[in-house]
């Protein structure tokens, strides 16, 4: 081939590797610790015995890391008695410039005929039988003691007589690996042209051509398709397909899907339905990833079609699909990954990890996935798998008629006893083609039990039959010989069916997947926010700048979309995504972007603008149309690669040996190696550029400017103990270009995998507590500013930080972040939750300490069992030296029975409690105790919760309730006061053990006091709270009980108690109840009933007892008939009490303030020197502010509407000055007036209008509105009868405003001729201005539809 055609080569290299009998068996240490195994199952060192060309100028080779990857177990031994099934897998290796090349391995294996790595391999068996027989002998010495080591080497005691290699009677063989190496990731060709390639030496076929002509062919004649372009090259037995999908076409904005060759059908068989979409999930929101299998084609195949699915976006952090054994521990880094651990096929058990909380484990080979427990469900999720169900039903009897065997598909319509779509497929099952007699009864017998004794018995005496013993291999070779005579080479037009079915199939999904993705982000452009006019400013103060309108976005959105979207909007994939787009301004788009925006395009083109945006689940449509391009390319090849053939001149190579891949003739396939080196293209010497000037604008130092090229490098010599001294380059194991954007807003360094092996994770992992440090700092300051919302601004922290994301995923949020410190650097894992686990550690501590009066060893704790609930302790009973009993002792008869916590909505237990009765006969007013502050108590509390089932949950449900109760930083302080529990569980880099970077962390922690945060009351709503209640009544009057039966009821924005009857007498009494939120009203009444029935009620306080937040209720005003406006029932307003007040404060200041009396404020405010008239239109201005900005904020985030309209300063108390502004009640009808009387006389002055009895003229909408407010004043006196004068021109004003009714009858209430009589000249009711102010003022609130909550309107129809 000519050199103007080497850059567009289909493989650069062919390699072989495997063992090299001049270095002998050396242990591969890449493999980890594995000398407790019998030496046959030993991972030992490979290396490359050859590769060709030797080296290409544009693309130099690396032996090691190819080495590692083509064999990443490194050589394994087997004897003719085990398994020997030849395995192919890919891999990745990712260069410094971000350039990645793929590789193809198919490892098969091959007879050892070296005489001294027989003889080292039977020396290491004799030792290997020596030590397990003397550690048996031991343990027989020392059975009655208890064993003090548990080590592996006792788990082969008795030693498997299959498992052993005797060199007279066995033959030995090892692995050995092919493998091409590529600058494009294709895996169907290379995978048959290896195949082909390996078969070619144990079944030949007719008229074969040299090994050599075969590599020499696709190493210089096969060419790589161009894109939209399909290809037919020869392998040894039939020719092989591949074909390229079209490239971006600027001039039509068109362009197909990128180039993926791994198979979807295979991972939906894998996998089924339900775990793909919990995995696809699962990435989306950047969790950590860990890939289990025992196949490495598995682990590639998963992680490389998961990426594939997430398209347009990226996975930005850490992406090892394949970790070698001896890297672990890496396990441990606490930031978001996706990484491939292998395990033998023997092995089954899970691994052990030490952060399961924000994990998703993905056992392959089981068909398992474990995800987060809060993982919320994608938008349109049912709909989303039953359309890949149709797509596989459409695609399964073609995908199965050829190959493989039918298995049963569950259809979604019906409701299997598994889950239906779990298992969609089964494994694939190779159908067996001219098996042997002879090889079955073989196979029956050696899977005998007693044919394996009989056997070892035999080969330990001599007596096994040589013939017999050789009648596998033998009979193997005889079907291989009878088949040389049958096969011959099978030529091809077209692409076989079955390809072209997985090709159809690949797109089908991929297409779904992306048009969910189309549909979800179809508006997203104009969420964008673009903050400067050219890249260098942008690139400057990227870091300072908002570049998407999350709050806007979200409110755009369906509500069942929030719980998926709000933290996905947070991921480094979406704001890489908005990066690339704001970049498209000034330079070409990234190609998922370009084609992302064509499908928007099209999306958005067949959408009525106008109309309003409707989000239904839409099925993909694009499907067909790509199809038809896949059809054509397979039909109408577009190249035709050379048949493979020697070069001109080359010598015959020698006749290979059947049975052995031989090393191949250098002289032929190097004969054009050097050829001009390969010209950059300019586009990437651009982006270079790029990359270097952003490098600059932020600043980054040699080390970060390294690491925004490339995620994770590989170094052998890092990591093994012998490598070659000279091979200094690093190599790349996998990584991603697109780091940078991530790289640039964080700064923050992640390791190399280079430096994770064992003896340096110590000195890299105060990265790690960097990283999670910035993190905790960065977090906290967001979720005070987010809180703050506009103060924020106004003290300078810039408006770009505000992005209004939902206040519960900053909590979320936080809780993962604790859990991901708390797991950094465990000794030993303890449970799911590394935190809940630290808890309980430390609690049981303290009891055993308590009990015992010793200390208790931290490495005796029993990490199953939950501590002992310890929150209801009577008197007398056990005592924890972490909970004051006696602070307790009061409280027992309101917690008891805590074990109800499942009651039902609408449950609720009353329990008496304070009764207390002075010396002069006086009823004592009740304390409210202060609620214990300790770090076990609050854990008490959590675990009484039944609703929570695992350790996470209760992790994070104490997170949450400490950090309602501002105490999180004070209990994690009090945790990790406890150095020798610390030091127990920790590693010495662990995060916790860096004694400044800990305290750093508590300090941010501790700035989370500032703020007031309900998210342990907004979260768990079914968990039932028990309520103490305390009623203060007035000293004063001998008032403070009453003859009649007192009743209750409180509610929150979750639901209402109810009526609750007081036993008469009790102040003091608990209420059991399911969760009702934020408190905001309280219905206090009784029956006016008895001798005494008046009653003169000061405030209420009510206090959750799991929160500790109390409310205070003030009434200030008396309950009876015949006494104030003569009212048996008033409705309080919550007014939330700081946290740590004083009660004893309270009860020092009894007798209400004036202001504070509800439900109306002062009643004759000129009488006591009130308010003047513009302190009354503050007030007002105020309180319609306090409304508009309730409705402008999230519909999540806003406050207690109740306290805005009734509570001090409220709207209606700021309508209710209004009216009692200049009313003359005082003078003429000596305070038994009533602003409702006044009222009630309009209403019968209109009503007499409305009957004709007094002619005025009206039109016809005056006489609607007269008729609306006598309807409204009379349905309020007909429902309200136990409700006082005060509370029923409450409830007026409450309905006027809800229904934008009132600024509609001021004027024709202050124009009625009663006003005048009622009213003073200067006074708001007859001056018109002041009137047009208030209208005005009440005009604003239009736009609002106003919500009464249920209690303020109870009993009415309205």
């Amino acid at each position: 081939m000519s050199g103007s055609k080497t850059d567009q080569r289909f493989a650069d290299y062919f390699v072989i590797s495997g063992l090299d009998v001049t270095s002998g068996l050396e242990p591969d240490q890449l493999s980890g610790e594995n000398l407790h195994c019998a030496p046959l199952f030993r991972p030992y060192k490979s290396r490359v015995l050859a590769n060709y060309p030797d080296s290409l100028p544009w693309n130099p080779i690396d032996k090691d890391a190819i080495g590692m990857l083509c064999l990443p177990k490194g050589l394994t031994f087997r004897t003719e008695r085990q398994s020997r099934k030849a395995k192919f897998h890919s891999f990745i290796i990712t260069r410094e410039d971000g350039s990645r090349l793929y590789g193809s391995s198919y490892i098969f294996y091959e007879e050892v005929t070296n005489a001294q790595i027989c003889a080292a391999m039977q020396t290491l068996q004799h030792m290997h039988e020596a030590e397990v027989s003397n550690i048996h002998t031991q343990n027989v010495v020392s059975i009655q003691e208890p064993l003090r080591d548990q080590s592996p080497l006792l788990e082969y005691r008795i030693i498997n007589p299959d498992d052993t290699y005797d060199i007279k009677i066995d033959k030995l063989y090892v692995t050995k690996s092919i493998c091409l190496i590529s600058q494009v990731q294709f895996v169907s060709a290379p995978r048959t042209f290896l195949k082909q390639l390996c078969d070619a030496v144990t079944k030949p076929i007719s008229f074969q051509q040299p090994l050599e002509a075969y590599v020499y062919n696709l190493l210089y004649d096969v060419p790589l398709p161009p894109p939209g372009r399909s290809m037919k090259f020869y392998g040894v037995t039939s020719p092989i397909f591949c074909q390229r999908p079209m490239a971006w076409d600027n001039t039509k904005g068109t362009g197909e899907l990128p180039l993926f060759d791994f198979s979807l059908w295979d991972l939906v068989r894998l996998l089924g339905l339900d775990h793909l979409v919990q995995l696809f999930a699962s990435v989306l929101l950047e969790h950590q990833i860990l890939l289990y299998s025992s196949d490495y084609h598995r682990l590639m195949l998963v992680a490389e079609s998961i990426n594939e699915l997430i398209f347009p976006f990226t996975w930005q952090h850490v992406y090892v699909p394949i970790l070698p054994a001896s890297l672990q521990h890496f396990l441990d880094a606490p930031v978001p990954y996706i990484m491939g651990l292998h395990h033998a096929e023997e092995d089954t058990s899970k691994p052990q990890l030490p952060n399961e909380a924000n994990l998703c484990f993905v056992d392959i080979d089981n068909n398992s996935v474990q995800v987060p427990e809060d993982l919320p469900s994608f938008p349109f999720e049912q709909e989303l798998k039953e359309e890949l169900y149709q797509a596989i039903v459409s695609s399964k009897e073609r995908m199965l008629k050829e190959t493989f065997i039918d298995s049963v598909i569950s259809s979604p319509k019906r409701k299997p006893l598994s889950n239906k779509f779990t298992s969609v497929a089964s494994e694939p099952v190779l159908k067996k083609a001219q098996s042997s007699p002879g090889l079955e009864k073989m196979e029956i017998l050696q899977q005998s039990e007693a044919w394996s004794k009989i056997s070892a018995i035999a080969k330990k005496t001599g007596v096994w039959n040589k013939d017999f013993q050789n009648y596998d291999s033998e009979q193997t070779t005889k079907i291989a010989k009878e088949e040389t005579t049958k096969e011959k080479f099978q030529d091809l037009a077209s692409m076989p069916s079955r390809e072209l079915e997985e090709l159809k199939f690949n797109n089908s999904i991929r297409e779904i997947f992306l048009n969910r993705f189309v549909q979800m982000f179809c508006w997203y452009e104009e969420f964008v926010i673009l903050n400067s006019q050219d890249m260098d400013s942008w690139l400057s103060n990227r870091e300072s700048m908002q570049n998407f309108d999350k709050a806007s976005f979200l409110s755009d959105q369906p509500e069942t979309y929030l719980p998926f979207l709000s933290p996905f909007l947070e991921t480094q994939m979406f704001a890489t995504l908005i990066d690339n787009k704001i970049l498209s301004n000034w330079e070409e788009s990234e190609l998922n972007l370009k084609v992302f925006h064509s499908r928007v395009k099209s999306l958005r083109e067949g959408l009525d603008i106008s109309a309003p945006r409707s989000h239904i689940y839409v099925h993909c449509s694009r499907i067909k149309d790509s199809e038809i391009l896949i059809e054509k390319r397979s039909s109408y090849i577009d190249h035709i690669a050379k048949k493979p053939q020697l070069p001109e001149g080359s010598p015959d190579p020698p006749n290979i040996e059947l049975g052995f891949f031989p090393i191949l003739d250098k002289n032929i396939l190097n004969s054009e190696a050097n050829l001009k080196p390969k010209m950059k293209d300019s586009a990437k010497w651009r982006r270079k550029d790029r990359l270097l000037q952003q490098s600059e604008h932020l600043k980054l130092n040699s080390r970060q400017r390294e690491m925004t090229r490339a995620t994770f490098s590989f170094n052998p010599e890092d990591v093994s103990s012998e490598s070659d001294s000279d091979s200094e380059e690093e190599n790349m194991l996998t990584g991603d270009f697109e780091k940078y954007m991530a790289e640039a807003r964080s700064k923050s360094l992640q390791p190399r995998l280079t430096e994770m092996a064992a003896g340096g994770m110590a000195q890299t992992n105060w990265k790690f507590v960097e990283a999670l440090l910035k993190e905790c700092k960065t977090k906290t300051k967001r979720m005070l500013v987010e809180k703050m919302g506009q103060e924020a601004v106004e003290l300078g922290h810039g408006e770009g930080n505000i992005t209004g994301v939902e206040e519960n995923t900053l909590i979320a949020s936080l809780c993962d972040l604790l859990e991901r410190i708390w797991s950094h650097g465990l000794q030993t894992k303890k449970g799911k939750s590394a935190l809940w686990s630290h808890l309980q550690n430390y609690v049981e501590i303290e009891e055993g300490n308590s009990d015992t009066g010793r200390q208790v060893d931290p490495n005796l704790l029993s990490p199953g069992n939950k501590p002992d609930c310890h929150v209801l302790v009577p008197k007398g009973m056990r005592r924890s030296k972490s909970l004051d009993i006696n602070s307790f002792a009061d409280l027992y008869v309101t917690l008891c029975n805590l074990s109800s916590m499942a009651l039902t909505e609408g449950e609720k237990t009353v329990k008496r409690g304070h009764r207390r009765t002075g010396s002069r006969g006086n009823i004592e007013l009740p304390v409210l105790k202060p609620l214990p502050q300790t770090l076990a108590c609050d854990m008490r509390k959590v675990q009484e919760m039944t609703d929570i089932k695992t350790d996470v949950g209760c992790a994070r449900a104490w997170v949450r309730l400490s950090l309602e109760k501002k105490m999180l930083s004070t209990h994690l302080k009090e945790l990790l006061s406890d150095s020798y529990l610390l030091r127990s569980l920790y590693k010495r880099y662990a995060f916790l053990r860096c004694e400044d970077e800990r305290e750093q962390f508590l300090y941010h922690l501790l700035s989370l006091n500032a703020m007031d945060y309900f998210c342990f009351t907004n979260a768990y709503i079914n968990t039932v709270v028990p309520y103490r209640v305390l009623l203060y009544p007035s000293l004063k009057f001998g008032c403070t009980t009453t003859s009649a039966n007192p009743w209750i009821t409180f509610a929150g924005h979750m639901g209402e108690t109810g009526i609750i009857e007081i036993p008469k007498g009790v102040l003091e009494f608990c209420v059991e109840h399911k969760n009702l939120g934020v408190l905001t009203t309280l219905r206090l009444g009784h029956d006016n009933s008895g001798l005494t029935p008046k009653w003169l009620i000061e405030y209420v306080l009510i206090r959750n007892e799991i929160s500790g937040h109390t409310y205070k209720f003030p009434c200030g005003r008396w309950l009876g008939k015949g006494v104030d406006d003569g009212s048996i029932e008033r409705l309080l307003v919550a007014e939330l009490l700081p946290p740590n007040t004083n009660t004893e404060d309270i009860i020092a200041a009894i007798g209400t303030p004036p202001r504070s009396r509800s439900p109306v404020s002062p009643r004759r405010p000129l009488e006591q020197g009130g308010f003047t008239i513009p302190d009354i239109q503050e007030m007002l201005g105020h309180a319609v502010n306090g409304l508009i900005k309730h409705y402008y904020k999230p519909e999540k985030e806003r406050g207690n509407l109740t306290y805005l309209l009734c509570g001090e300063r409220g709207l209606v108390p700021c309508i209710e000055h209004i009216f009692l502004y200049g009313f003359r009640s005082a003078r003429i009808f000596r305070n038994k007036f009533y602003i409702w009387d006044y009222l009630e006389k309009v209403k019968t002055h209109l009503e007499a209008t409305l009957e004709g009895e007094i002619r005025r003229p009206s039109s016809d909408i005056d006489r609607a509105g007269f008729w609306m407010f006598c309807n409204l004043l009379t349905k309020i006196n007909n429902a309200a009868e136990s409700v006082g004068k005060d509370g029923k021109l409450q409830i007026f004003i409450c309905v006027a405003v809800r229904d934008h009714t009132l600024q509609k009858w001021l004027p024709m209430i202050a124009k009625n001729i009663v006003t005048a009589q009622m009213y003073e000249e200067k006074s708001f009711m007859r001056d018109n201005d002041l009137i047009t102010f208030i209208i005005h003022i009440l005009d604003t609130l239009n736009d609002f539809d106003i919500i009464l909550e249920s209690s303020l309107v109870r009993g009415l129809n309205i």
